[in-house]
């Protein structure tokens, strides 16, 4: 018998907002793989609708909630007419909370999709106050769910309503669907750019408080051969028009225009004739943006805010699509536009990565695949698997062709984890060996230490969202056929430390004695890079205190517990026996400079420490 899973959205195409548009690509491929998915949203019923599609009419808006006065009885005859193993809540959604109040909606399993936070906002007063009464019921919601779904790390991260609920989220990205052709379509007179325009953008949206419409205009009207169309309609409409007006010199044509509203053929045939497509949004009720997905799906660059906490600088940075603007920063979106007005390879660049990353990271499939494996624990009242970390494992070389692709090979076939190699400027083929062999490289322009090397990787796997790095190092010190076992007890710490026993020379042990005597940490190991990072250390360990460091090994463990992060140790066995390359003990005088700088890092953090209690 198929699982039936009843999603409750806010709207449906034709409403083209991004969960709208996800939402409809969502059902539509779970309906292809065998799930018998419905939904109930807001909105007045269309002859053409299907039957698994409920609208229920809205009566009036509230603080840009739509309140649909028969929303909670169209529930409870949703649920006895599709008898659903799987209720999904799409929130933010006022309505989705007459699921608390149903007997026959709190026997079903739930799980939240968490598009969006309902931010307190600074500009928006009403939405702080009506927050406030919302919030309640929200956390009952959240916490009734046996899942929660956020939309990308960093959201999940700055997350304040999702943190009494970590353990049950997990990230899976939004998509789209790659495999149905954008309606064709002509631009109308009204939509149609000038001829004599340089460089065209787009941005579309609601017209509404948090968007930042008001910088893009403010950004553009003073650039000469550029022009922006703004699609969609809102509540600012009139106030934009009038900053439109303000803002225009005098004796020339305004380079904003606002379209209004417009039907998804024309979206797509705007995305297409753009040159860069723009989001400026300024608060974090812009979590995602779906539709930088639609501009990569038609190789647009997009340059979007550096929005802190928001999914939608991280879509970007993780498909290489485009750049990053601070917020409501007029000169920095000019001169932004005016580089990429003036470089039109850089602007096939952005277009080219962000399709292929669209490809592989960003189809609907995928976002299908990941929810239905967790539906399947769900209905069958299993407890579902402690969702799988997106890995990074991160090895520092130099001059090491002989058995770098071995070495990515063997890490693929044990973890299938993603591989970063920072090639230290090998002068042999290891840089190209290790493309060949899938993985991806950063070469440094210029000579870096060990750490330096490590530091890169991890601010690498920190930049693109990965939930845990291991960093090995190529020389062969340390067992590749252990890092299953270092995943395995990721959850003991936040760092995980390998150490080998087998190869503790008595040098070696009487460091690590004075060591645990001046740290007070009970390692055997003080330099074994071998390590597992979760996000929270990743953070502690690309710090500007800890790239200050010349060593990764004391200094970051000691940045770590300042920050109260927890560190574990673990044996583990050594299978093959492996030539000793660590710098530091292969001179005396390496060991005593070492311990002698180690020690006095010691030492400090003991008067800083003293200092602050």
């Amino acid at each position: 018998m198929a699982l039936r899973v009843l999603h409750i959205g806010k709207f449906f195409p034709p409403y083209l907002g991004g969960m709208e548009v996800f939402l409809a690509d969502l059902i539509e491929a779970q309906r292809a793989q065998g799930i018998e998915a419905f939904a109930l949203v807001h909105g007045a019923p269309l002859p053409d609708d299907p039957p698994w599609l409920v609208r229920v009419p809205v009566q009036f808006n509230l603080v840009y909630a739509p309140i649909a006065l028969g929303f909670r009885s169209a529930l409870g005859r949703a649920i006895r007419r599709f008898q659903p193993d799987v209720l999904h809540l799409h929130l933010p959604n006022n309505s989705a909370l007459w699921a608390l109040t149903l007997p026959a909606a709190r026997k079903v399993p739930c799980v939240v999709h968490w598009h969006s936070d309902i931010v307190v906002s600074d500009i928006k007063l009403s939405v702080a106050l009506a927050y406030f009464l919302y919030r309640p019921f929200e956390h009952a919601v959240l916490d009734r769910a046996q899942l929660i779904f956020a939309t990308s790390p960093p959201y999940l991260e700055a997350s304040r309503a999702l943190q009494p609920w970590r353990s049950k989220c997990e990230v899976i990205p939004l998509g789209i669907n790659l495999r149905r052709p954008p309606p064709p379509a002509t631009l109308r007179s009204g939509l149609q750019w000038r001829p004599e325009t340089q460089l065209r953008l787009l941005s579309i949206g609601r017209l509404t408080y948090y968007k930042g419409f008001e910088t893009l205009i403010q950004a553009v009207q003073a650039m000469p051969g550029v022009e922006l169309v703004i699609a969609g309609e809102g509540e600012l409409r009139v106030s934009l028009e009038a900053l439109i007006r303000d803002t225009t010199p005098a004796g020339r044509e305004p380079a904003v225009r606002l379209v209004g509203s417009v039907l998804d053929a024309e979206k797509h045939a705007l995305l297409e004739g753009c040159d860069v497509f723009c989001l400026a949004s300024r608060e974090r009720t812009e979590a995602f943006g779906i539709v930088l997905l639609e501009a990569m799906m038609h190789k647009r660059p997009c340059v979007v805010t550096d929005l802190p906490g928001s999914g939608m600088p991280w879509v970007v940075a993780y498909a290489h699509a485009g750049l990053h603007v601070p917020i409501e920063d007029v000169e920095s979106w000019r001169s932004t536009l005016a580089r990429l007005q003036h470089d039109t390879r850089l602007r096939a660049q952005f277009g080219e990565a962000g399709h292929q990353a669209l490809l592989k990271y960003f189809d609907i499939a995928q976002c299908e695949r990941a929810l239905a494996h967790q539906y399947q624990y769900l209905a069958l009242g299993s407890t579902p698997a402690e969702p799988n970390p997106r890995v990074l494992v991160v090895i520092s070389t130099r001059n090491h062709a002989a058995g770098i692709q071995h070495l990515i090979q063997r890490v693929r076939s044990l973890v299938g984890a993603d591989v970063l190699v920072v090639d230290n400027r090998s002068t042999d083929g290891t840089c190209h060996l290790a493309e060949s062999t899938g993985a991806t490289v950063l070469r440094p322009l210029l000579a870096m230490t060990t750490w330096g090397s490590l530091q890169t990787g991890l601010r690498y796997g920190l930049a693109r969202g990965y939930d845990a790095v291991i960093t090995i190092d190529a020389e062969g010190r340390y067992e590749v056929e252990e890092i299953s076992s270092l995943l395995s007890r990721r959850q003991e710490g936040d760092v995980v430390v390998s150490h080998f026993s087998t190869r503790t020379s008595w040098a070696r042990r009487l460091a690590w004695s004075w060591f645990r005597f001046l740290t007070g940490f009970a390692l055997h190991d003080f330099v074994s890079g071998f390590r597992l990072y979760n996000r929270k250390a990743l953070e502690v360990a690309v710090s500007t205190e800890a790239t200050l460091l010349d060593y990764q090994d004391i200094g970051t463990l000691l940045l770590m517990r300042r920050q109260g992060l927890r560190i574990k140790e673990v044996a583990l066995p050594m299978h093959t026996a492996k030539v000793d390359r660590s710098k530091i003990f292969q001179s005396w005088a390496n060991a005593l400079r070492y311990v002698a700088v180690s020690s006095l890092l010691c030492i400090a953090h003991w008067r800083t420490r003293g200092s602050a209690d």
